[in-house]
């Protein structure tokens, strides 16, 4: 026994019964807590109460006692991890607790992955930090074995700064751009340019005016003859045969009068004046040495219907090639022209054509075509509001010579140098102012030509002549005008009022020659 400390130690000899027993202070066995005191090796002697005592050794640790001087230290608890926010803790590998053996709690994660019952549960209360307690008897803490994101923080002023420059920058980027186009539509940035579409080279359809007028400006020309009248005319053959009016080249000019032709294509050549008949208002001119001639298709203007397109083209005041396009207003419309010379050798009598396309001074000779381009008629007469001046021009009243007439005279021309008209063989009183045109004369002379066909056919002085073929007449140049749209040979029926009776005769047309 150790009397300096307070210590009895046996030897081996000297053990005796088991000494751990209660109230004697034996060592428990190794191995059974960390509070448990260590148990010595079997080769040292245990501790034994003091000879003589019956007390607890005062150098024993109580449950709740100081320890004594050669008590182990208690183990250190450390406090339980704290994950960083959001972060998912791995469970143990032994599927126990964290850190210093707190269990985890047995919930499940919920499926979303956020965290248990709305976040972590709430603390229970403050825990004293008891150095001396043992582990196992330390409440048990539950941890969600998923940690929640806590609730976003109200975005920061430097966010807001951020956020409100960008839609600044939005709403100004937009009312730019806007601003933007708006200033180029309106040229602020760049020269206009005009959109432009274009029809393309293809020919123009046929029987369009536009197809109508190609077929026949090259056939077209202009005519410039002595004493500076000016006017229109066509190629009828390609031996250089031109139809034009007769007042073109000065009315009856006789043959071999020098004539400048102009054609479509800017070439002028000198032609001359084959001939020309007056009652008629027409003149052939021809040219010569000239190859590629274009001549123009001629028509049948008995088929001419009111209503009929037409296409007229001429040099109207000089203007070469002009175009223009109208209707048929009218047919065998007794139109008379001229009558500047004294002895009314220049007055023509037209059963015309009338149409309402612009027909203007200029376009005297010149064709006037149908829907087909084929000539129907001879631009020759225009009927103008009187102002006073030297020219007019067009009000939609135009008169033109039908081309079968202006066909057989220009037949006549070409072939003869001259042209005869029908005749009945009598005179007529201008003075009668009734309907119908009186056979009379100023003069003690007969009115009826001795021999001629009215005498043979029983017409007498004084018998007024009401109607041609059952067609009524106005007055004697209606009649004239009649009789001369026929040929030679032909017969007509003439309507015939004498002493209050109305007679029918026939008469067969005479040619009479050109005065």
């Amino acid at each position: 026994m150790d009397k300096g400390n307070g210590v009895e130690r046996r030897g081996p000899a000297a053990e005796g019964p088991d000494s751990s027993g209660p109230g004697t202070g034996a060592s428990r066995a190794a191995g059974s807590g960390p509070s448990s005191r260590l148990a010595k090796p079997a080769r040292d002697t245990e501790r034994e109460t003091p000879a003589g005592s019956g007390s607890e050794d005062p150098y024993s640790t109580p449950p709740y006692g100081q320890p004594g001087p050669w008590a182990p230290a208690p183990p250190v608890q450390r406090p339980d991890p704290t994950p960083p926010t959001g972060t998912r803790l791995p469970p143990p590998a032994d599927g126990g607790s964290l850190g210093g053996g707190v269990p985890l709690s047995q919930t499940a994660p919920p499926a979303d992955g956020g965290s248990l019952g709305g976040g972590i549960p709430p603390a229970q209360g403050p825990r004293r930090y008891d150095p001396w307690a043992s582990p196992e008897h330390a409440p048990p803490v539950a941890l969600p074995a998923t940690v929640g994101a806590p609730p976003a923080a109200p975005p920061s002023r430097t966010r807001r700064l951020v956020a409100g420059a960008a839609v600044i920058a939005l709403l100004a980027g937009v009312v730019g751009g806007l601003v933007g186009v708006w200033l180029e539509r309106e040229g602020a940035f760049s020269d206009v340019r005009l959109p432009q579409t274009s029809s393309g080279s293809s020919a123009a359809p046929s029987g369009s005016i536009a197809g109508i007028a190609d077929a026949l400006l090259p056939g077209v020309v202009t005519l410039h003859a002595p004493g500076g009248q000016s006017g229109t005319g066509f190629v009828l053959d390609e031996r250089g045969h031109i139809l034009t009016n007769a007042h073109v080249v000065s009315g009856g000019a006789g043959p071999g009068t020098p004539v400048e032709v102009t054609f479509s294509s800017g070439d002028t050549v000198s032609g001359e004046v084959v001939g020309a008949h007056g009652g008629y208002d027409l003149a052939v001119v021809k040219v010569s040495g000239v190859s590629g001639l274009t001549p123009l298709e001629l028509g049948d203007s008995d088929e001419v219907r009111v209503g009929d397109p037409v296409v007229a083209i001429g040099s109207p005041f000089g203007l070469a090639g002009t175009v223009t396009s109208g209707i048929i207003s009218a047919t065998e419309r007794p139109i008379t022209a001229g009558g500047e010379q004294a002895d009314g050798s220049d007055i023509s009598y037209v059963n015309a054509l009338q149409t309402d396309a612009p027909i203007n001074p200029g376009n005297s000779g010149g064709p006037l075509a149908d829907g087909q381009g084929r000539v129907i008629g001879v631009n020759s007469v225009i009927r103008s509001v009187d102002n006073g001046g030297p020219e007019a021009g067009s009000v939609g009243l135009g008169f033109a010579i039908p081309v079968n007439q202006a066909k057989d005279v220009a037949e006549q021309l070409i072939n003869t140098g001259r042209a005869t008209h029908p005749v009945i063989g009598v005179t007529l009183d201008t003075r009668y102012t009734g309907e119908g045109a009186r056979v009379g004369s100023s003069t003690d002379q007969s009115a009826v030509v001795a021999g001629g066909p009215a005498e043979e056919a029983g017409v007498r002085d004084g018998d007024v002549i009401t109607a041609v073929d059952g067609d009524r007449i106005a007055d004697a140049d209606e009649l004239i005008i009649r009789i001369r749209s026929h040929r030679p040979g032909d017969e007509l029926a003439l309507t015939v009022e004498r002493d209050g009776r109305e007679l029918s005769i026939a008469v067969e047309l005479a040619e009479a020659p050109d005065q």
